[in-house]
């Protein structure tokens, strides 16, 4: 069977709902909420501090770390087992390559800045909004950045490209598959800072799901400078 319309009636490349907020967290340095359709994740900024044990230290420049983790009870479908796994490792040091493009810390030698990323609710896309929240939250606690990235997931669902594929179309085992593309985007100067690819695509659909991935991360960053500056009006 193809995939000729998409289960929620969205257009190939219509974003799911989004909202997005700052200092939803009173004591981090910086916090945020980033929503896209059944996806829920918070970020939350501690630092700049000094590092320990020492030997971590970078005497040039402080370092980022950030730790992932969905809630046990967030997952689409089965349970998600607490605690650190090595998919929560992996994409939160995707999530720190990511950013690390963006954000200068060489004022703060010897010093760590941390991002916790929490997600009580998913449908799929969360390491983007991972990265979105995460991004907001850094500008939030007042930290040098070049500019936001922003993220999305595109790519192929049978025969069509689409921006923002949810659980369902990721699992979609129809005629043509699926295959999936996380992105990170630095949405001013239109560099890729995250390229992931999970199936297989042609050269065509490659092409597509760039471009739409570019226009769909120009609508998130649209959010994510809107939210900051409401947050400081």
């Amino acid at each position: 069977m193809s995939y000729d319309k998409r289960y929620d009636g969205r257009k190939p490349e219509e974003l799911r709902p989004m909202s997005a907020k700052v200092g939803v967290i009173p004591n981090a340095d910086g916090s945020a909420m980033f929503q896209v359709g059944n996806t829920v994740c918070y970020a939350a900024v501690y630092g700049p501090r000094e590092l320990h044990p020492k030997f971590l230290q970078d005497p040039k420049k402080g370092i980022l770390r950030v730790n992932y983790n969905m809630m046990p009870f967030s997952g689409h479908g089965d349970r998600v087992r607490p605690g650190r796994s090595r998919r929560s490792q992996e994409i939160a040091l995707v999530i720190q390559n990511a950013l690390l493009p963006v954000l200068d810390l060489s004022d703060y030698p010897k010093a760590v800045v941390d991002v916790f990323i929490e997600l009580p609710q998913t449908d799929a896309g969360t390491r983007c909004a991972g990265i979105v929240a995460a991004s907001m939250a850094l500008a939030h606690a007042g930290l040098k950045m070049k500019e936001l990235v922003s993220a999305v997931a595109v790519g192929k669902v049978g025969d069509s490209v689409v921006a923002d594929l949810t659980y369902d179309e990721e699992a979609f085992e129809g005629e043509g598959g699926s295959t999936d593309m996380p992105m990170a985007i630095l949405a001013n100067s239109g560099t890729v800072s995250l390229l992931q690819m999970d199936g297989e695509i042609n050269k065509e659909h490659l092409a597509t799901s760039l471009d739409l991935a570019k226009k769909a991360a120009q609508q998130i960053s649209d959010l994510q400078k809107k939210t900051l500056k409401e947050y400081y009006q």
